[in-house]
């Protein structure tokens, strides 16, 4: 048996309000109106749902059993109704981002930190992993968005978009003063030890690439798992790092290291979004993105 929606509605706010007139009122509508279709839902369902009191009006025990259910949906409803309009004016969501140190530290994390000031009741989860793993996590459903440096490997309805540029350098203290203030060939530092990133990151790829067009074959001493620690053993003369420059710009400035000047250097590549390209965003999630690449 289908009845009305509306017919239920009316019901629930006589219920709750148990009168007739505060319902109508409630609702816009009239007191005949509200009267004749309470007397429709009974004809329709077969019972009374309502007796008459000097007060207004008060639930059977047939109606009573009736009102448990309906106030239990309609309520729910309502409250998918205003998490719903939540979401639309930004009141409340969570958006879940994936993004390696470098894209985070160095691109996303101003952004995070205005989007933050603009709608703080927003929840933001980022999922710090490696580029390919944040691809993989984007094409499972487990974020909504990445945030990732190249070489990214493309894949159907996967869009990948370039926000940002990046470098790649070598860099030493002054324990290798030789390589200091002048032009040299890649190959020259196949004499030393290389402090790099372990193997499974897009940096340590798109690096290797580089190395083996050039031919170049260099001593990898250590394998870390970040760049700071990498600019940390540089800074202890355990080696020369290669790393992306904005790790090393601070101590690059205090004197503390230098880059070394290649004659042919790591050409640049970029910071890029990937979002999947049927997959809807929710209107924060949009949000952020149109601030990401404004």
């Amino acid at each position: 048996m289908m009845i009305n929606f509306e017919y239920y509605k009316i019901f629930y706010y006589v219920a709750k309000l148990k009168s007739i007139t505060r319902a109508a009122e409630e609702l816009y509508i009239t007191q005949p109106a509200v009267s004749q279709v309470i007397k429709q839902l009974e004809n329709t369902l077969g019972g009374n749902l309502f007796y008459r009191t000097s007060k207004g009006v008060r639930l059977t025990p047939e109606g009573e059993v009736l009102y448990t259910y309906i106030s239990r949906g309609y309520e729910f409803m309502a409250l998918g109704e205003s998490k719903f309009k939540e979401l639309l004016t930004l009141e409340a969501g969570e958006i879940r981002i994936g993004a390696s140190d470098m894209t985070l530290q160095y691109y996303l994390l101003p952004f995070l930190e205005e989007f933050h000031k603009l709608y703080p009741k927003v929840k933001v989860k980022v999922t710090n992993l490696p580029t390919p793993e944040t691809l993989e996590y984007l094409r499972q459903g487990k974020i909504d968005f990445g945030v990732v440096s190249q070489p990214v490997k493309e894949y159907e309805g996967v869009k990948i978009t370039s926000v940002s540029n990046i470098r790649d350098i070598f860099i030493a203290n002054d324990s290798f003063k030789e390589l200091k203030n002048r032009s040299i060939e890649l190959k020259e530092l196949e004499n030393y030890p290389i402090i790099c990133l372990e193997n499974g990151t897009s940096t340590r790829k798109y690096v290797d690439d580089f190395l083996a067009g050039e031919k170049a074959t260099l001593n990898i001493e250590f394998e870390l798992a970040n760049s700071d620690l990498i600019v940390e053993f540089t800074r202890r003369s355990l080696g020369i790092g290669c790393v992306v420059q904005n790790f090393a710009e601070e101590l690059i400035e205090k004197g503390s290291v230098f880059e070394i000047n290649l004659k042919k250097p790591i050409p640049k590549r970029s910071i890029c979004i990937i979002t999947q390209d049927k997959v809807p965003i929710s209107p924060s999630g949009k949000r952020l993105l149109d601030l990401l690449m404004s």
